[in-house]
């Protein structure tokens, strides 16, 4: 997965939710749309992203509100585990 493709689309997502009032609704919304159209890999990659620049205190590249997102609603982002 590039990464940095997926960082670009989760910002271009977050540009567009921006827009709206509500800010609370506007993060679930993002979660919402990567929830229902991103893949599976692609959303496991993206947090694997994130929790390794805060493990190394890197910049994610990640616009506020996209980020907030993750905070809030990063655990609706887990891809379902397929039982073995």
């Amino acid at each position: 997965m590039d990464i940095e493709h997926l960082v670009k689309m989760a910002n271009q997502i977050g540009t567009f939710y921006a827009a709206m009032p509500d800010r609370k609704q506007a993060e679930a919304d993002i979660a919402s749309h990567l929830q229902r159209f991103w893949e599976p890999r692609m959303r496991e990659a993206f947090l694997a992203h994130i929790d390794a620049c805060k493990a190394s205190s890197a910049d994610s590249g990640l616009l506020l509100i996209v980020a907030e997102m993750v905070s809030v609603h990063g655990s609706k982002l887990q891809p379902a585990r397929q039982p073995s």
